[in-house]
């Protein structure tokens, strides 16, 4: 069956009137704050507009002769987030916030896949509306432009539930409606009243009505990206720094569980055995550093807590804030912050990483594998949530892992022969994999992405497309069986 290219094309067209509509959100803040950037945003708009109508015109008539089917989606969900993160480039570009392209891309990309590295060394000099950008790229890339599609235009006749999966993280498909475009508008319901919420609680205490936006816009997306170079450190705030450790920590969270707990069914949260590892790893974690930095660095018990509280919540949900630079702590604790970066949040949460029920289903088969060896012929199926787990299921995390690993090796490897150490490739890899930002070394929570050579770039940004998509979406679209016509 040959790929509905038209279809496919026709598609991108929507994704361009998007991101201009996106775009068009900035224009005024580029009034208010006038700051000289009107005339580009005008332009950009313009530019995506018309290529998103160009398109449109060309496809709109035979674009639904033939349905898109299920090898149609992963490409669709690749060739968008490709898409936007070159339209993402204009802005950057046409302002003079980003001239370089490819630092412009990386950049762009950084916000869409809700990573967060940066290459900017001083954040406060880029015009507000650049800043927002930054901001508005991570929210609306936290659930994914093509949930977004699907609960708004459900007349474009996609198979909703193949790109929903081909998109939102994790490996299973809770739903709370039959209907894939009522889950997808009730998904934006939720993260459109944390994040008003959030913006709220933050300007009530003391941050700018402009911060407070922006952090709240990039910390439900768990992306990251500040308004200030020192990130949440610049507010010097207690208060701040746990009211944003307990919204990344939600960020992490199941969107759909987070629905029915709202809704009132409280139980089903605590009764998911992913939200209680994913809570247990979080308290265990923090415990352990706290009583690290209390014993062997003298720190006092609240600002210990405090401080390892928010810098593992960051880390394990991939947001990428930092009140501090906990690489300096100690080796150890860069150990467990470097291992926290390949575990991620839950599944159908807006973080990266493997995901927390990954490495469930794995240690639960592990440990039923020695049951096995004493009873070859028992059949030991392995449970979660009370129900047994499709052997193919099983298979495909750990092939999950292999890939993931694998991926982690050869980028490690592709950038260390570059001329970075060992020690900064790793790091860059890991976290631009996981889409968690700050990484380990030049690249660490004391620096930024910006004196990596130019080709480490465009490695690490393909990284984050495919961590994003969880590998593969993005990787069986360079497989043979993927182009052949069957």
């Amino acid at each position: 069956m040959r790929l509905n290219l038209v279809g496919i094309l026709n598609i991108m067209s929507t994704l361009l009137f998007i991101n201009a509509a996106l775009m068009a959100l900035c224009i005024p803040f580029a009034i208010y704050h006038a700051d000289g950037t009107l005339t580009n945003w005008l332009t950009s708009v313009g530019i995506n507009a018309v290529l998103g109508a160009a398109l449109h015109f060309a496809t709109y008539k035979n674009a639904k002769k033939r349905k898109l089917k299920k090898r149609d989606g992963y490409l669709i969900v690749t060739l968008s987030w490709i898409v936007l993160g070159l339209s993402g480039t204009i802005p950057f570009m046409l302002t003079g916030a980003i001239p370089n392209f490819t630092d412009a891309f990386f950049e762009s990309i950084s916000g869409f896949t809700t990573t967060g590295a940066t290459i900017l060394d001083n954040i406060e000099a880029m015009p507000e509306s650049i800043l927002f950008w930054r901001s508005i790229m991570q929210w609306i890339g936290g659930l994914g432009f093509i949930v977004l599609v699907i609960s708004i235009l459900p007349s474009l006749g996609i198979g909703g539930m193949q790109l929903f999966l081909a998109e939102v993280p994790g490996i299973t498909a809770d739903k709370l409606k039959p209907r894939i475009q009522d889950t997808a508008k009730r998904l934006w319901l939720l993260y459109i009243v944390l994040t008003l919420s959030l913006t709220g609680i933050l300007y009530g205490l003391d941050m700018s009505f402009f911060d407070a936006m922006n952090h709240a816009l990039t910390t439900l997306a768990t992306g990251g990206y500040s308004t200030k170079q020192a990130s949440i450190a610049h507010f010097n705030s207690p208060s701040i720094e746990y009211v944003i450790s307990f919204f990344m920590f939600l960020g992490g969270t199941s969107f759909v569980l987070l629905y029915v707990a709202f809704k009132g069914k409280v139980k089903r949260l605590w009764a998911n055995e992913e939200f209680r590892a994913y809570a247990g790893v979080t308290l265990f974690t923090v415990l352990l550093i706290t009583g690290i930095l209390v014993i062997n660095n003298g720190h006092p018990l609240e600002r210990a807590f405090r401080e390892s509280l928010f810098q593992v919540i960051a880390v394990l949900t991939t947001t990428g804030y930092t009140t501090t630079d906990y690489t300096a702590w100690s080796g150890a604790i860069t150990l467990i912050f470097f291992t926290l970066m390949f575990i991620g949040g839950s599944a159908g949460s807006t973080s990266g990483g493997v995901k927390i029920v990954r490495h469930l289903i794995i240690a639960k088969n592990s440990i039923i594998e020695f049951k096995r060896q004493l009873h070859l012929s028992a059949i030991i199926p392995v449970r979660f949530n009370g129900k047994p787990v499709a052997h193919e299921v099983t298979r495909n995390i750990l092939a999950f892992i292999i890939i993931y690993l694998t991926i982690f090796g050869i980028g490690s490897f592709a950038l260390a022969i570059t001329g970075m150490d060992a020690i900064t490739a790793m790091g860059s890899v890991a976290s631009s994999l996981g889409n968690v930002g700050p990484a380990l070394g030049e690249t660490g929570p004391a620096g930024t992405f910006s004196q990596i050579p130019w080709y480490s770039k465009w490695i690490l940004s393909a990284l984050m497309i495919v961590g994003r998509l969880e590998i593969f979406t993005v990787l069986i679209i360079f497989t043979r069986y993927f182009w052949r016509d069957t």
